[in-house]
């Protein structure tokens, strides 16, 4: 009950993780079929630094390869047309271009923007990035960030002056949200924090502890619940990951106070309870959770959807936690943990056009303990040969 990913594996990589595979004798076994066409463009030509295997729940496997070190805090992911990803790094206020082009030591990263207004402090900073879905005419991309007096979302081409198109969300030092991404209906989503203000995750008239639903030059999309509004969904404390499964079913990953980390399906005019409630609550007023973690456990950002599965990256629980959809967008079975302390704190998960996970590290962030190398982009290939299942 699985689909085969769209998009061609890289040759290399797949060799040498079929080699891998038979050396650890994965418990779910390897299997690579022929590459399919590949509507997106060509992938990058990946390195092979050395790989490591992860057990996760059920006999799951996982294969993380280091893709790119160096960086401070990236935050968020987003892959190009031509198979290479932008990154944005936090405090700098940085847009990195990753790949496609690779060397000995990984794939090419070079700095391409900095964005002139981003005010760092605390968790505010440079965060959500987004391609246009026309990127390839338009060369158009969009960012979430901090500004002296506001969080805000701004459209730019690299190398150009940023042009913001939603401002006033309403920033603090913690809980600014920042996700970004548009969704199959071709609107921009936009995930924002209570900034430690709770009343405002309620209050339909306020942007903050919202996940917003904008047309590309920051008008409210026509079809939201509220008419003249750009608020899709309310009652969030601070979401930063958000994606969609095949079934076009949207979902969030939201940071809970003390008790319960969760995992949100989104639906229009939904109310997730914030403040009211954290967690599962059973009162019919909210939505509850599909799933939830206590904090030490969990504290994830980022979220992608691959195949059948959610993955999400934990800071605090220093893992990803891999769930199984049914086809009615529920949970099958238990989730599943990769990674745990294996390479520290992670942040963003990105789905990449081969397939793969591309999860960054979080360990220069003023909560984690950096290594070396700190922070990694990382590539994830599940035990089968696919970003998804094995």
């Amino acid at each position: 009950m699985r689909a085969r990913p769209p998009y061609p594996r890289i040759h290399r990589l797949r060799v040498a993780l079929a080699a891998f595979c038979a050396a650890l004798l994965f418990t779910a076994g390897c299997s690579f079929g022929e590459p399919e066409p590949d509507p997106a463009g060509e992938p990058p030509n990946l390195p092979t630094p050395s790989a490591s295997a992860s057990p996760g729940g059920a006999g799951q496997q996982a294969v993380a390869t280091v893709l790119a070190k160096g960086l401070r805090v990236p935050w968020a992911i987003a892959f190009l047309p031509d198979g290479g990803a932008l990154v944005t790094e936090r405090d700098n206020g940085r847009i990195l271009q990753v790949g496609p082009e690779s060397g000995p030591d990984g794939l090419r990263v070079r700095a391409v923007q900095t964005i002139p207004d981003v005010a760092a402090a605390g968790e505010g900073g440079l965060l959500g990035i987004a391609v246009s879905p026309s990127y390839a005419k338009d060369r158009t991309v969009f960012v979430y960030y901090t500004a002296e007096q506001d969080n805000r979302v701004a459209r730019l081409q690299l190398g150009g002056q940023p042009t913001p198109i939603l401002t006033g969300i309403p920033k603090a030092s913690v809980h600014n949200g920042g996700g970004l991404g548009f969704g199959p209906d071709g609107q921009l989503y936009v995930s924002t924090g209570d900034a430690g203000q709770r009343p405002l995750s309620q209050d339909v008239k306020s942007l903050g502890g919202k996940i917003l639903r904008i047309t590309p030059d920051g008008k409210p999309a026509a079809g939201n619940p509220y008419p003249g509004s750009p608020v899709w969904s309310q009652g969030h404390r601070n979401v930063q990951g958000f994606t969609w499964d095949a079934a076009k079913r949207m979902y969030a990953v939201e940071f809970g106070q003390n008790t319960w980390d969760e995992i949100n399906q989104i639906t229009k005019g939904g109310n997730y309870g914030w403040p009211e409630v954290e967690g599962r609550a059973g009162d019919k007023r909210y939505t509850d959770p599909i799933t939830q973690w206590g904090t030490s456990d969990a504290s994830c950002s980022g979220l992608a959807a691959t195949d059948r599965l959610l993955v999400t990256g934990c800071l605090r629980g220093k893992r990803l936690w891999v769930m199984e959809l049914t086809d009615t967008g529920t949970l099958l079975g238990q989730p599943s943990e990769l990674l745990t302390n294996r390479y520290g704190r992670l942040r963003a998960v990105a789905a990449a056009p081969d397939g793969s996970l591309w999860v960054s590290t979080s360990n220069h962030d003023g909560r984690g303990n950096p290594a070396a190398e700190d922070d990694r982009l990382l590539r994830v290939v599940f035990a089968g040969g696919d970003g998804g299942r094995s």
